[in-house]
């Protein structure tokens, strides 16, 4: 019970926020659409009450909570999801996954090795950057003993480019001349937002920010990329372990590790799929699942510290720019070559 109360007052600046962005996104409309979407803006307002405003010590616990808001209305969102869609692409979206999980993690490794990182700190790097952000970074920092500077750089990255992400790629899809050259559409775009973008609060803000097909597509995408956090934590584990003369193993907590929630989401896309759920019940549900991840990305804003980059330098920054770049690329060309 003290922790629930311990994250009020955190809670309680989250939904300030995202009434205010759900504000200012209503008053602006554009050919009688909200052009400026709450998830993206709410984004902004966080990260600049964070680095130049003052958010109170008492609100920090509820913030770093956010993330809970968030699974919970992916869950609901699960409601609005036709899995019929998702599993008729499934071979050719695994695929994809796992290329460009291959690629961007191969990459962002090369690249933290040829700028004189430490292993330790370019793993974090291609881990955080091929699956799932900071989830990935908290899991892998303890099994290759990682330096606590090296674990917050990789967490601000990710949380920056992902950032970056929200914002900006979008943006770029709606643009008419990648849109025609690209052949973008809601089901694409969620596709790259689901393998192109790190953690899954971020993956979640730019899909729903191009369009509410794109994010739930895009949820969908990510959920199954999360899938593979047990696997590839167990492999570096198994690696670091060779490599430390003396060393007698590292146990992975997969329990903790693995993405419960996941099953929750599809048990829920399941129900909203075959009819057990009245229609005007699915978009309730839909609505609160929505609000909720504005909530959450809230916390995303808020837990974005920029002086973490300015403390360690410049080089793990570019590092993790080439890492995000990568992915990107890689997810564009196989989506251009796999999907129809």
């Amino acid at each position: 019970m003290r922790v629930w109360l311990s994250w009020g007052p955190g809670y309680l600046l989250l939904a300030v926020l995202a009434a205010v962005a759900l504000a200012i996104s209503s008053l602006i409309v554009v050919g009688g659409k909200e052009p400026v979407e709450a998830s993206a803006l709410v984004v902004v307002l966080g990260i600049l009450l964070r680095n130049f405003g003052r958010v109170p010590a008492v609100c920090l616990p509820g913030i770093r909570a956010a993330e809970k808001l968030l699974v919970l209305g992916i869950v609901l969102m699960g409601f609005g999801l036709d899995y019929h869609k998702v599993l008729g692409e499934g071979r050719e979206l695994l695929t994809i996954i796992l290329v460009t999980m291959t690629v961007g993690g191969g990459v962002t490794f090369l690249f933290g090795r040829l700028a004189q990182l430490s292993r330790e700190f370019s793993l974090l790097l291609a881990a955080g950057t091929c699956i799932c952000g900071g989830t990935a970074v908290a899991i892998i920092a303890p099994l290759i003993k990682a330096k606590e500077e090296e674990t917050s750089y990789t967490i601000a990255v990710i949380a920056l480019w992902g950032v970056a992400a929200i914002l900006l790629y979008p943006t770029l899809a709606r643009l008419p001349i990648l849109e025609e050259t690209l052949g973008v559409t809601d089901n694409r775009f969620g596709v790259f937002a689901g393998t192109a973008i790190h953690s899954t609060p971020q993956v979640v803000g730019a899909g729903y920010v191009y369009s509410e097909s794109a994010g739930k597509t895009a949820t969908a995408v990510k959920l199954v990329r999360n899938c593979f956090i047990a696997p590839v934590a167990l492999l570096i584990a198994l690696a670091y372990a060779r490599r430390q003369a003396g060393a007698e193993g590292v146990k992975v907590n997969y329990a903790k590790a693995f993405p419960w929630f996941l099953f929750a989401y599809f048990l829920t896309s399941w129900l909203g799929t075959e009819g057990y759920v009245a229609a005007d019940y699915v978009k309730r549900l839909e609505q609160a699942g929505k609000l909720l991840i504005i909530l959450g990305m809230a916390g995303v804003g808020l837990g974005t510290d920029l002086s973490a980059l300015r403390r360690v330098g410049l080089r793990p920054f570019f590092v993790g720019l080439a890492g995000a770049l990568a992915v990107a690329a890689a997810s564009i060309g196989l989506i251009a070559a796999v999907l129809t």
